[in-house]
């Protein structure tokens, strides 16, 4: 699987990239047999406007036979946000494994 990292608004730094590499690779163990072309990730701070504090948006587009798996989540922590997000895409993965071997 291929992973592919965006930054919006802000820096990727080498920790921001290793922390989202592993939590995106670890979802190897669910795909199975599944064979997933690639996986888009995207980090955004949104804007600079909001009174208390940043919020941070974090999206995963996944790419896996005849459907795409997008999820997407804002939080005040951008750390946070990755986990939800990869927590949904779990949720989501399963969901899709699921109706695939019931056909």
């Amino acid at each position: 699987m291929e992973l592919r990292i965006k930054a919006t608004n802000l820096e990727l730094t080498p920790a921001l990239r290793s922390y989202i590499t592993e939590k995106f690779f670890g979802l190897e163990k669910y795909l199975g047999s599944i064979e997933a072309s690639h996986c888009d990730v995207e980090v955004e701070l949104t804007t600079h406007h909001h009174h208390k504090g940043d919020i941070f948006r974090a999206e995963v587009n996944l790419d896996v036979p005849h459907t795409l798996l997008r999820v997407e989540k804002t939080e005040s922590d951008l750390y946070k946000a990755i986990d939800k997000v990869k927590d949904h895409l779990v949720e989501n993965l399963t969901r899709y494994k699921g109706r695939v071997s019931g056909k």
